[in-house]
């Protein structure tokens, strides 16, 4: 059966990968980005563009492009990385890092909240660097800080959702070779679209808020 899927960040990167298998697979892509990419519009997918998530005003104009789609599958994807070391942190960034990685994933799931269908999932692209637990390393601040901050709001939204029949993921897409960060990771793009795609077709509301790697391992807080 065919599914309305929602991305964000989907001009490239994992985002574009994500489109292409599900676009691939017969389903109604929207694909939501700043600019779309010479390789999104190959696509033959619903393109979003204009939208900037640090706007306050682009979620309106979100919601109103929206209206009268219902959506079975919500992929906050956008994200971004800075890198910042302890006596040189540049807090603009953090700032923009915290805006883009942990509030628009928010402002976006509550904006197309009454698009969400009964049986509908989110899925909250995040990041292993997000885990306390898992911090050995240090640095990053902006972008530890923004995920760690995602994840509490994919927990309290996987609550919030339950009653509605809608389950939510928090999934880490490993270390993946984007521009982000420089083309150099552990798996490809397309490799890590897959991956996630197994992971949200295996979400349900028994395992609503859990926090996953692609590979399927369940990561530590």
């Amino acid at each position: 059966m065919s599914m309305n899927v929602v991305i964000t960040g989907a001009n490239r990167g994992i985002g574009l990968s994500l489109s292409k298998v599900y676009a691939g697979q017969g389903h109604q892509v929207y694909a939501v980005c700043r600019k779309p990419s010479i390789e999104l519009e190959t696509l033959g997918v619903h393109i979003i563009a204009g939208i900037n998530l640090r706007d306050v005003l682009d979620y309106e104009r979100l919601r109103s492009r929206f209206q009268g789609v219902a959506i079975d599958l919500l992929i906050n994807n956008a994200g971004v990385l800075r890198d910042e070391q302890l006596g040189r942190i540049d807090f603009d960034a953090v700032q923009e890092q915290w805006e883009v990685n942990a509030l628009a994933p928010l402002r976006v799931t509550d904006a197309l909240l009454e698009n969400l269908n009964r049986g509908a999932k989110v899925a909250l692209i995040t990041s292993r660097m997000g885990s306390i637990a898992d911090n050995t390393s240090g640095g990053r601040y902006g972008y530890r800080m923004s995920k760690a901050a995602l994840n509490a709001a994919g927990v309290s939204l996987a609550h919030d959702l339950k009653p509605r029949g809608i389950s939510v993921a928090l999934l880490h897409p490993g270390l993946v070779g984007t521009d982000m960060i420089g083309g150099v990771g552990d798996v490809t793009p397309d490799q890590a679209a897959q991956r996630l795609v197994t992971r949200i077709e295996a979400l349900s509301l028994e395992n609503t808020g859990t926090f996953w790697h692609a590979n399927g391992e369940v990561l530590p807080w």
